[in-house]
């Protein structure tokens, strides 16, 4: 795969490179890139940009993606199991369907992905921002959802009885 003409093999070569601190590195600028179905399986895009990138069905499992920025970008279907988001911008993301069962989420910008239908099994939003988000359909079985901004979120229809919720959180029907 390529972007922008070069081998996306030597773009992550020269990313690993940035993030050691290496002055040869230079940071991945993956934004718009079309890695639909690509093998990221493992990599480490920790800080790299990947604005409206296309990740469709893309292998992102085990990935080290803390800090990078993929506001808007189109993942469905992508399997980001066991990845580290931390700090990670998914804002206006399309996660529909995407596996993103035991991923790290603290500190992350969610707000406006579109994530129905999606794997959420154990991951972890502790102090994301999930504003606006769309959840229909969305698998949250021992999801820890506590100090997460869920405003704007319609969870109903979700089974949140493993789900660990804000503190003093009521459905929309207990707050009537």
């Amino acid at each position: 795969m390529k972007h922008n003409g070069k081998r996306l093999e030597d773009i992550l070569e020269s990313h690993v490179k940035f993030t050691k601190g290496d002055a040869s590195g230079v940071r991945a600028d993956l934004s718009g890139a079309r890695l639909a179905g690509a093998n990221l399986h493992g990599a480490n895009l920790s800080y790299a940009l990947l604005r409206e990138a296309n990740l469709e069905g893309a292998d992102l499992g085990e990935a080290r993606l803390g800090g990078a920025d993929f506001s808007g970008a189109k993942m469905k279907r992508a399997d980001l199991r066991r990845a580290d988001l931390t700090e990670t911008i998914l804002a206006g993301a399309d996660l529909r369907e995407a596996q993103l069962g035991g991923v790290e989420c603290f500190r992350a910008d969610l707000g406006n992905a579109n994530l129905r239908g999606a794997n959420l099994r154990a991951a972890n939003f502790r102090y994301t921002n999930l504003r606006g988000a769309d959840l229909h359909g969305a698998d949250v079985t021992t999801t820890i959802l506590r100090e997460t901004e869920l405003d704007g979120v319609d969870l109903s229809g979700l089974d949140l009885t493993t789900t660990l919720m804000p503190r003093g959180w009521k459905t929309e029907e207990g707050k009537k």
